[in-house]
């Protein structure tokens, strides 16, 4: 094998090794009655580090957090992810906040999600709460709730007579549940499904607690 060659094939190997990293499976084949592939995987200097990094942003956002983590278990030297990590926001590719707006418009216009899911989505992904919590107030200004509520539902149980379905206590409860769970609020939820069935008013002793399972 030429010396171009042996470069390609190791180059290959290298960004095979990312990918499978990225992808959550074992980036080393290990031989055959030898320790586990992890303990064979090659810790990454600040280079290796930053090529890993923008393979990892190229494939979805992180979250600064999020990004840290990953990188902190393939770094040779731990200091280095903050180095990576201040080369990226100096560089503008690394934003909680621009990720925090895109994450949350996304949500709430492709997705039709409540405004408290989306929080509870962010701060999952370990964006800063304040930030978070900004991103969500300026994507949602001016929404009309029970306008997504009612497009929810229709969603959820297209093709279905909702008078009819909803006269059910239980079908109403897990209508109630979905709502909930899609980070709606109590009083909007509970105010468009009486609209389909009185009964909808005693669905304010269902504790969020039990809510929560729609998520």
């Amino acid at each position: 094998m030429g010396v171009a060659q042996a470069g390609a094939a190791r180059r290959k190997r290298r960004n095979g090794i990312v990918d499978a990293d990225l992808a959550g499976k074992s980036s080393v084949v290990s031989p055959v009655g030898s320790a586990s592939a992890k303990d064979f995987v090659k810790p990454l200097d600040i280079e290796g580090l930053m090529s890993y990094a923008a393979r990892a942003l190229s494939a979805r956002a992180y979250s600064i957090s999020e990004l840290s983590s990953r990188l902190k278990k393939r770094a040779a030297q731990q200091a280095d992810v903050d180095e990576v990590l201040d080369r990226l926001k100096r560089n503008g590719v690394l934003d909680d906040r621009r990720l925090a707006g895109s994450f949350a418009e996304w949500r709430r216009e492709s997705q039709g999600m409540g405004k408290q899911r989306v929080l509870r989505d962010l701060m999952h992904r370990r964006v800063a709460p304040a930030v978070a919590r900004q991103a969500v107030e300026a994507a949602y200004e001016g929404a009309d709730e029970p306008a997504m509520i009612h497009a929810f539902l229709e969603r959820k149980f297209r093709g279905k007579d909702l008078g009819a379905l909803l006269k059910d206590q239980k079908e109403l409860a897990s209508a109630f549940r979905k709502l909930r769970g899609a980070g709606f609020s109590t009083g909007n939820s509970i105010r468009v499904l009486k609209k389909y069935a009185a009964e909808a008013e005693r669905l304010e002793e269902i504790d969020d607690d039990e809510a929560a399972p729609g998520l």
